[in-house]
C-alpha cells in the first residue's frame, strides 16, 4: 500500500514541474513486483468478473481492465506491448499500464490500462495542473493527499474525471473577520470568494457602497473585510451672504485715516446641498441651487489721502492728552530709545513703524530717515487711529 504524505492547505505533493504534475494510481505501486502483480491480478480479476466478455477465439486468455471497464480477450500476443498495439491502445508515459508493457502474457494474465486525465486544481484560490490516472474527483483527491472535509467543492466528489480533463475547485473552511452595518464578527466559511461570502451571509451590496476587497477576491484564513455604507440625501439650510468692502479714495480725510460711509450688512440665502454620507457620517455636500431671500449691503470706507505735514519746529504735539502720554517709555522698550534701531523683521525707528504703517500715517521713505520729532508725531497719530495695541510694549505709554 502507497502510503501519501499529508497536504497543507493550499499545497500540493509531487510537483517536479511547476503546475505540472504527474500523479500515478495506487495501482502502480501496488502492482511492482512479481508479488505484488500476482496480487494484483487478483484484485483486479475480482472487481472485473461481472463486467467480463468472452471470445472464443485461440490464443491466450487475457483479462483486460480498461479505466476500469474489464473484458475477457484472447490474443497471440505474447507480451503486453503487443496485446496493447492488437487492442489499439495507444499509451503513453503518463498512463498506467500494469504489469509493464515489457512483461510476457500468458494465458490467465490480468492487464490493466489506466489513462491519465488532466486535472486542474483551484485550491483556495491557488490554481496547479496535475495528471492523474484515477477515475473519480474523490479518488484523485485521496491520491493527491488533498484533505477537504467541510470544505466546498465546485463538483460532487463521485463526478466521473473523463479523458478530456476536469476542472476542480475547492475552498476549504477558513476564519473571517466581517465588519458591515455596524457590527463586526467573526465567521468559519468556506465561500471560495469574497462576494460568495456575502451572499452566504446575506449581506446585499448597495450601487455606492464601498467594500476593503473586490468580490473576486478569494476568500483567505484570517480576512478582514470592511463594508462602508454609501448613501446620499439632500438638506435645505438658511445661511447667511456676507457683504463686501468697497473703498474709495477721499482728499479730505489724512492720509492712513479711514471713515464708513456705508454700514456694511449681510444678506441671506436658501441653500440646497447634496449631501454624501459613508456608514451615516457626512463625507462632504456639494451646493446645488440657492436662492437669496435679502441682498446683502456692500460696506463703503473712505480712505484718505490728504498729505500730512511734517512737524514744523521739531513739534510733535498733536494736542490734547495723547501728547502727554510716556512717548519716551515706548520708544526705550521698543528700540532702546534709537531712531535709527533697524529690526531684521522689517522694524524701524524710534516706534519700530514698519514702512507700510510708516506711509499710512504720511510718513515717507524710511522712519530711520525721519526725525526724532517726526517719528513721534506719526507715533501719535498711529496712537490715534489704533490705540496702545499697536506696538508691543504700548503698555509703556501709561507707566
Amino acid at each position: 500500500m502507497v502510503a501519501f504524505r499529508p497536504v497543507r492547505r493550499g499545497t500540493l505533493p509531487w510537483c517536479a514541474v511547476p503546475e505540472m504534475c504527474d500523479v500515478w494510481s495506487a495501482v502502480l505501486g501496488f502492482l511492482t513486483g512479481r508479488v505484488g502483480r500476482v496480487a494484483a491480478q487478483s484484485a483486479v480479476l475480482t472487481a472485473v468478473i461481472g463486467g467480463t466478455i468472452a471470445y472464443s477465439h485461440v490464443g491466450k486468455k487475457v483479462y483486460l481492465s480498461v479505466d476500469g471497464q474489464s473484458r475477457e480477450v484472447n490474443v497471440e500476443a505474447g507480451t503486453v506491448r503487443a496485446l496493447l498495439a492488437a487492442e489499439n491502445l495507444d499509451v503513453s508515459d503518463r498512463d498506467l499500464v500494469a504489469p509493464a508493457p515489457s512483461t510476457p502474457l500468458s494465458s490467465g494474465d490480468h492487464v490493466v490500462v489506466r489513462f491519465a486525465r488532466q486535472l486542474v486544481l483551484t485550491l483556495d484560490g491557488r490554481t496547479q495542473t496535475y495528471w492523474t490516472t484515477e477515475l473519480t474527483v474523490d479518488q484523485a483527491l485521496t491520491a493527491l493527499g488533498v484533505h477537504a472535509d467541510g470544505a466546498e467543492l465546485s463538483s460532487s466528489r463521485s463526478q466521473p474525471i473523463g479523458r478530456k480533463g476536469f476542472n476542480l475547485t475547492i475552498s476549504t473552511r477558513k476564519s473571517v473577520t466581517i465588519a458591515a452595518d455596524g457590527v463586526t464578527r467573526t465567521v468559519v466559511t468556506s465561500a471560495p470568494t469574497v462576494g460568495e461570502l456575502l451572499k452566504e451571509q446575506g449581506i446585499a451590496l448597495g450601487a455606492a457602497d464601498r467594500l476593503s476587497a473586490v468580490p473576486a477576491t478569494p476568500v483567505t484564513e484570517g480576512m478582514v473585510l470592511a463594508l462602508t455604507r454609501i448613501t446620499q440625501t439632500t438638506v435645505t439650510v438658511t445661511e447667511k451672504v456676507p457683504y463686501g468692502s468697497n473703498k474709495k479714495k477721499s482728499a479730505t480725510l489724512d492720509a492712513g485715516q479711514t471713515q464708513v460711509l456705508t454700514p456694511g450688512r449681510n444678506g441671506s440665502r436658501t441653500a440646497v446641498y447634496a449631501v454624501l454620507l459613508a456608514n451615516g457620517q457626512e463625507v462632504s455636500r456639494t451646493l446645488q441651487s440657492a436662492t437669496v431671500l435679502t441682498q446683502p449691503v456692500d460696506e463703503v470706507v473712505a480712505v484718505g489721502t490728504k498729505p500730512v505735514p511734517a512737524p514744523s519746529g521739531g513739534s510733535s504735539n498733536v494736542g490734547g492728552s495723547v501728547d502727554s502720554l510716556n512717548w519716551a517709555a515706548l520708544a526705550k522698550c521698543e528700540s532702546g530709545g534709537n531712531p535709527r534701531a533697524v529690526n531684521p523683521a522689517g522694524y524701524y525707528g524710534l516706534y519700530q513703524f514698519s514702512v507700510s504703517t510708516w506711509r499710512s500715517v504720511g510718513g515717507s521713505g524710511n522712519p530711520i530717515d525721519a526725525a526724532p520729532a517726526e517719528q513721534t508725531l506719526r507715533a501719535k497719530m498711529l496712537y490715534q487711529r489704533g490705540g496702545a495695541r499697536q506696538w508691543g510694549c504700548g503698555q509703556k505709554l501709561f507707566s
